[in-house]
């Protein structure tokens, strides 16, 4: 079997540094509720294509400035493919598609695409699910997931203390939200961290600590938790550990059935909490591409549409993003005339 040794981690430009951490300020201060607008992280399962995904981005952007009052809105560049069954394991893993997994070819894919929706001046939000790999592209990410399937991972837990950036762990598939409450405690603790070194080479350090992880509401197997009494009760099991809990809800997954045309229901659904004053929700996640769909996994795949979940169209994705913001308006609205403010 051919082995092959990983590259050193590159070296980030000093602009692109100060982008991504001017980025990641922000979501921090609208997760924290410093800031209300709601964040929205949305784009395709996994990304396969450069000049689509790009293009994407460009039509993500002009909706984010659209709407920049009232969201804060995150391009999903998701290079890895979390899997229960096998299948396609994204673009880091096999980016030509064929089964080569010319790892180092996978890399290099996916940094170059990320530097570039980073130049574009759009945050870049991505899972982690190969702890070994993400140092090659975590200097770009604005804000990070850890899904269901390694929500009790010790070493995505780990890993997700020793991240300098915002991390929201997600429920299990079956829709037990506690795994993901003890993930956020231990993430938040310092503990040994692994990594490569700048020469390439395996280091550990001792992490401080991340105090800004948070709770992803991504439904479950059999069940949603996109619904008033579902936030509710996620908030008060997080208000045990956090003085202002906060959370995020995935509209996608579990909360749309795994339908990608009930998202905009699911968002919906959120909408009218925040316009009812929620102020726990932080945030939504939304499966969207240029077009609407899916295709099978292929070596030719058509340009802008998912090789993995279905997601919405952008054309879709526009009216959800508006109700968004029209609730987060209602909401701003509403707390100003309670507290008495013209």
């Amino acid at each position: 079997m051919n082995r092959a040794p990983l590259p050193p981690p590159p070296a980030t430009a000093p602009e692109r540094s100060a982008r991504v951490a001017g980025q990641r300020r922000v979501v921090v201060d609208v997760l924290t509720g410093a800031d209300d607008r709601l964040l929205v992280v949305a784009g395709p399962c996994s990304v396969h294509d450069h000049q689509s995904t790009m293009e994407y981005v460009a039509g993500l952007a002009a909706l984010a400035r659209r709407h920049a009052d009232d969201l804060y809105v995150v391009a999903r560049v998701y290079p890895e493919k979390p899997r229960t069954r096998l299948g396609w394991p994204g673009m880091l893993l096999d980016p030509h598609m064929d089964g080569s997994h010319h790892v180092t070819d996978g890399i290099a894919a996916a940094r170059e695409l990320m530097c570039a929706v980073v130049d574009a001046g759009v945050p870049v939000a991505t899972e982690f699910v190969e702890p070994l790999l993400t140092g090659y592209v975590a200097d770009l990410v604005a804000w990070a997931a850890i899904g269901a399937r390694t929500v009790e991972s010790p070493s995505h837990r780990r890993l997700a203390s020793g991240l300098g950036l915002p991390v929201g762990f997600k429920n299990r598939t079956d829709g037990a939200v506690q795994p993901a409450i003890d993930a956020i405690d231990a993430a938040a603790t310092p503990q040994p961290v692994f990594g490569l070194a700048a020469s390439g080479r395996p280091q550990w350090w001792v992490s401080e600590g991340n105090p800004h992880c948070h709770l992803i509401l991504r439904g479950g197997d059999r069940s949603t938790n996109h619904d008033p009494d579902s936030v509710a009760d996620a908030l008060r099991a997080l208000a045990d550990r956090r003085p202002t809990p906060r959370l995020v809800v995935d509209c996608s997954h579990g909360n749309s059935r795994k339908d990608h045309r009930r998202q905009p229901e699911a968002a919906e659904s959120v909408a009218a909490q925040v316009a009812d004053g929620q102020a726990g929700i932080a945030g939504v996640m939304l499966e969207s591409f240029l077009h609407e769909g899916n295709q099978p996994h292929s070596s030719t795949p058509r340009p802008g549409l998912s090789v993995t979940d279905a997601c919405l169209s952008l054309e879709q994705t526009a009216p959800v993003l508006a109700g968004l913001a029209a609730a987060v308006r209602h909401r701003r609205h509403s707390a100003a005339g309670l507290l008495g403010v013209s």
